[in-house]
C-alpha cells in the first residue's frame, strides 16, 4: 500500500532541511548533492575573523613582509609549488560549480573529487593562461608570494563548451586545453571588507621597518620585478593581505602579515593604459622590446601605469636593484628554460606578432636580467 505524506509535513521538512547544490554526473546518472563542495566554497567567503578595521589594516601593512628566503637554485620551476599541486599537463576531472562571474578573462569554478573548489582559467586566446604560470612561478622561486598556478588539462562534467560566456550547469562533459588551475597560497587572506580586499602599490611606502616591516630593498626589488614582468593590471584588488600559516592568533590579529600578488596573468607583454590582453599578456614582441629602465641613466623602471593601476615608472633604490639582481642571478639556465616551457609560451600567437620559441623567451629574459645587473643607481 502506498504511503501518503501530508502536505503540511512536507512543508515543515522543506523548511528544516538545508539547501544543497546539485551537479550533473557522467552517463546521465541522477544528480547528486555536493554539500562538501558548497561548504568549502562558503568557507572561502569572508568571516568576522577575516575583517580588519581601518586602523587594523594600516597596522597590518606597516608590519608586513614581502619576501622570504628560498633556495633558488633548487626550486623546481617545472613542477611548481607542492601541497595540493598538479603535474604539468595532468588530466584533472571536476564538476562545474556555479559562482558569480568576476574579472574580464575566461574562467570558471570547478569542484574536485574531495569537494575542493578551484578556479580554472582556459582558452587558446587567453594569454592569462600562460602569463599566470610565468609570473607566479617566478615570484615563488625568488621568495615573493603569489597564488599557486598549475598548467593542466581539465575535464569538466556539467560545463558548457564555453562556461565563461554560457554559464550555468549543463549535461555535457567538456575538455579544456590549454588550462590552468589556480590555488591560493598557504595562509589566511584578510581584508578591510569583502569589496576592499588587497593593497595598492603606493601603500608599500607605508611599510615600516622599525615596526618589523620589510626593508626598502625588498620592497623596491618587488617593484622592479613587476617592471621586469610588465605587470600592467596593478589595481588594489589584484593584490592580497596574507596572514602566514598559524599566525592568525585572534580575530583581526596576525603575527606574520605578508603582502602577496593575487592576479598576475597580464604580464610578460607591455603594460598599457587599458590593461588590454593582446599587448599586455605573453606577447613576445612587446615584452622583448620593452627596456627595464626609462632612461639611459638613472633607476626609474619602465612601466606604463594603466588607467586603473597603482604602479607606474617606479623609482628604484640601489639596494632594491642589487637585491633583485642577486636573486635573479641564482636562477640556472635550466630553470629559466623550464619556466617558459612549462608555461606553454610556444603556443601563444598574438595577432600581428610572430610566435616565438622557448629559446627566444629565455634569451629575452637573460637580456632583462643583465639590464638590472649592470645598472648602478644613486643611493
Amino acid at each position: 500500500m502506498r504511503s501518503v505524506i501530508a502536505p503540511s509535513l512536507l512543508l515543515v521538512v522543506g523548511l528544516l532541511l538545508p539547501s544543497v547544490t546539485q551537479s550533473t554526473s557522467l552517463g546521465g546518472a541522477t544528480p547528486q548533492a555536493q554539500p562538501e563542495a558548497e561548504q568549502k566554497a562558503n568557507a572561502r567567503a569572508a568571516t568576522p575573523s577575516d575583517q580588519l578595521t581601518e586602523s587594523g589594516r594600516l597596522a597590518f601593512i606597516r608590519r608586513a613582509q614581502v619576501w622570504r628566503p628560498t633556495d633558488i637554485a633548487k626550486m623546481n620551476l617545472r613542477e611548481g609549488p607542492g601541497g595540493g599541486g598538479f603535474q604539468p599537463n595532468e588530466l584533472v576531472n571536476c564538476d562545474y560549480f556555479h559562482e558569480p562571474r568576476s574579472g574580464t578573462s575566461p574562467k570558471f569554478s570547478c569542484a574536485l573529487a574531495g569537494g575542493d573548489v578551484v578556479k580554472v582559467r582556459y582558452g587558446a586566446s587567453n594569454g592569462e593562461v600562460e602569463g599566470s604560470v610565468l609570473a607566479t612561478r617566478l615570484l615563488w622561486a625568488l621568495g615573493f608570494a603569489a597564488d599557486r598556478v598549475y598548467p593542466v588539462r581539465v575535464r569538466c562534467r556539467g560545463c558548457s563548451a564555453d562556461p565563461w560566456n554560457s554559464r550555468g550547469p549543463s549535461t555535457d562533459v567538456h575538455d579544456f586545453d590549454p588550462a590552468v588551475i589556480e590555488r591560493k597560497p598557504a595562509g589566511h587572506e584578510t581584508s578591510l571588507t569583502k569589496k576592499r580586499a588587497g593593497w595598492a602599490w603606493t601603500e608599500l611606502d607605508l611599510v615600516d621597518e622599525e615596526q618589523g616591516g620589510a626593508p626598502q630593498a625588498q620592497r623596491d626589488a618587488l617593484k622592479l620585478l613587476a617592471v621586469m614582468m610588465q605587470h600592467t593590471d596593478s589595481r588594489a584588488q589584484q593584490q592580497r593581505l596574507l596572514c602566514l600559516p598559524g599566525a592568525l592568533t585572534s580575530p583581526g590579529r596576525c603575527e606574520k602579515p605578508f603582502l602577496m600578488l593575487h592576479d598576475v596573468g597580464k604580464t610578460f607583454g607591455h603594460a598599457n593604459m587599458f590593461n588590454r590582453m593582446g599587448p599586455g599578456s605573453v606577447n613576445f614582441g612587446a615584452w622583448a622590446g620593452t627596456p627595464i629602465w626609462s632612461d639611459r641613466a638613472g633607476c626609474v623602471g619602465h612601466l606604463r601605469k594603466s588607467f586603473t593601476g597603482t604602479l607606474g615608472d617606479p623609482p628604484i633604490s640601489e639596494a632594491g636593484r642589487a637585491f633583485l639582481a642577486q636573486l635573479l642571478q641564482q636562477l640556472t639556465d635550466q630553470q629559466i628554460h623550464d619556466l617558459f616551457e612549462v608555461a606553454g609560451v610556444g603556443r601563444r600567437n598574438v595577432r600581428a606578432t610572430a610566435s616565438a620559441s622557448v629559446e627566444d623567451w629565455v634569451t629575452a629574459f637573460k637580456s632583462k636580467r643583465d639590464q638590472i645587473a649592470t645598472r648602478q643607481c644613486a643611493e
